[in-house]
């Protein structure tokens, strides 16, 4: 890793300060990736941490570390961003393990983890900081001790992180083959389905995905209540729109020249 002392870490000069960040933001927005597996998500997550380090260029003349403080920052962002995801309960899964009588398909969670798209579904399952533990260590081979550092926690916390999220894996890999048992057949994955009816919505989607996506929704036993439920969420928004007669003219006149350059 590059040493800023060493460089001469150019804070007084905005431009090469500039630079000297901006050649990080590749192998940064690598590092989000492994973390949040949503490339989109890790260029903003990497953009942020970048501008931060940027504002803060005078704060970090005596930081030796430039890559490792990127790091933290983008882990520490990409925590807060996911707490309220839908994620697996911890206290549950440990509890599942915990009994003798519970166990899985080893051949169906072997076969899940050779499929890309099955570890990618699995790991967003995962809660943040155990997915970040299992993909640093046994994917980008970073050893605990340094997820330890970047996490700013204690070697037996992540030492925990890291099996809590090994056992996560397996019953998110055992639970993801069962879904898929029940939904063969029905086109789409659910996320591929959800993330387009927005679009689908507002009519912007091309005629095959759109039907598509009424085939998956025919047949899914649970994406019909989200879409009912945002059909429903969306027209009641539409009806609290407020009379003209409440808006300012002036504002509302501004409005409608800053719409027309638009």
């Amino acid at each position: 890793m590059a040493d800023v002392t060493s460089e001469g870490w150019p804070a007084a000069d905005p431009e090469s300060a500039g630079a000297l960040l901006a050649a990080r933001g590749p192998a940064l927005v690598r590092f989000a990736r492994s973390i949040t597996r949503d490339h989109q998500r890790a260029e903003d997550l990497a953009q942020e941490a970048i501008v931060r380090a940027y504002e803060r260029r005078d704060e970090l003349t005596d930081v030796r570390d430039i890559d490792a403080w990127l790091r933290r920052v983008v882990h520490n962002l990409a925590i807060d961003q996911v707490r309220r995801e839908r994620e697996f309960v911890v206290d549950d899964v440990e509890g599942r393990w915990m009994s003798d009588d519970y166990t899985v398909d080893t051949a169906a969670v072997v076969t899940a983890a050779e499929t890309r798209e099955e570890i990618e579904d699995a790991l967003l399952r995962l809660p943040a900081i155990y997915r970040t533990a299992v993909v640093l260590h046994d994917i980008e081979g970073i050893t605990v001790r340094e997820i330890a550092e970047l996490a700013q926690i204690d070697l037996p916390a992540a030492k925990q992180r890291l099996r809590r999220g090994r056992m996560m894996m397996v019953s998110a890999l055992a639970d993801g083959h069962e879904r898929r048992v029940a939904l063969r057949g029905v086109p789409l994955r659910c996320w591929d389905a959800r993330s387009r009816v927005s679009d689908y919505l507002d009519g912007d989607v091309d005629p095959a995905t759109a039907a598509a996506l009424e085939r998956h929704l025919e047949t899914c036993p649970t994406c019909p209540p989200l879409v009912a439920s945002l059909v429903g969420v969306r027209e009641r928004m539409g009806g609290l729109r407020d009379a003209d007669s409440v808006v300012d003219p002036a504002l509302a006149e501004r409005i409608r020249a800053a719409l027309a350059l638009a």
